[in-house]
C-alpha cells in the first residue's frame, strides 16, 4: 500500500533517458558522421586514385628514362679506349649528337619527374593551368622522343660498320650506349602516349 502524498511537496521532476545520439552543435549525431561522411572519404580516395593513374604511370616511364638517359650518357662519355684515336668517342660526329641528346633526354626527365612528384604530392602544378601542363607534357615527350630516334639513327649504322671489322671493347661500349638511348626512347615513347590520353581528356572535358 502506497504512503498519501502530502499536499505541500515539491512535484516530481521525471528525467527522460538521453536518446543513443545526442545532437552536437546544432544538429549532427554523433553517429552520423560515420555514416554519413565515410562513403564521401570513400569516393573522394577512389574518384583520385582514376585521375592520378595517367600521372603515376608517367611518372614510373619518366623515372625510367631518366635512369637509362643517365646509364646511355656516362657510358658513351667513358668511351675512351686505347691510345689511338680511332678508339674515341669525340672522334665521331654520331656519337657526339648521341652523348648530347642523351644529356638532353636526363635534363628533360629530370625537370619532368621533379614536376609529377611536386604535382602528385601537392595537386598543384608548377606550370599554369591543367590544359597547358597537358600541352607541355605531350609537347616535350615527343621532341625528345623524336630527337632520341634520330641519335640512335645516326649512331647505329657507324657501330655495326666498326663492329664487323673489329669487335672491341670500343665498339661495345658504343653498343651498350646506343642500347641505353634506345630504352629511353620507349619509356618516353609510353610516357608520350599517357601525355597524349591527359591531354585529350583536357580538351574534350
Amino acid at each position: 500500500m502506497s504512503k498519501p502524498v502530502p499536499a505541500d511537496a515539491p512535484p516530481s521532476v521525471v528525467v527522460a533517458p538521453a536518446p543513443e545520439s545526442a545532437a552536437v552543435d546544432g544538429g549532427v549525431s554523433v553517429d552520423e558522421p560515420a555514416a554519413a561522411t565515410g562513403g564521401g572519404v570513400r569516393s573522394m580516395v577512389e574518384r583520385w586514385k582514376m585521375e592520378g593513374a595517367p600521372a603515376r604511370a608517367r611518372l614510373v616511364l619518366r623515372a625510367l628514362g631518366w635512369l637509362f638517359s643517365l646509364l646511355a650518357l656516362v657510358v658513351m662519355a667513358s668511351n675512351q679506349h686505347g691510345h689511338g684515336g680511332s678508339q674515341d668517342f669525340r672522334q665521331y660526329p654520331e656519337y657526339n649528337y648521341c652523348l648530347g641528346i642523351a644529356i638532353v633526354a636526363w635534363l628533360y626527365t629530370t625537370a619532368q619527374v621533379v614536376r609529377d612528384v611536386h604535382r602528385l604530392g601537392s595537386g598543384r602544378d608548377l606550370i599554369g593551368t591543367r590544359k597547358t601542363s597537358a600541352l607541355v607534357d605531350f609537347a616535350g615527350d615527343q621532341v625528345v622522343a623524336y630527337f632520341l630516334i634520330s641519335a640512335m639513327s645516326a649512331a647505329a649504322p657507324v657501330t655495326d660498320y666498326m663492329r664487323q671489322k673489329a669487335d672491341n671493347l670500343f665498339t661495345d661500349s658504343a653498343a651498350a650506349a646506343i642500347s641505353m638511348a634506345f630504352f629511353t626512347f620507349v619509356a618516353i615513347a609510353l610516357s608520350a602516349l599517357v601525355s597524349g590520353y591527359s591531354f585529350s581528356m583536357e580538351v574534350l572535358v
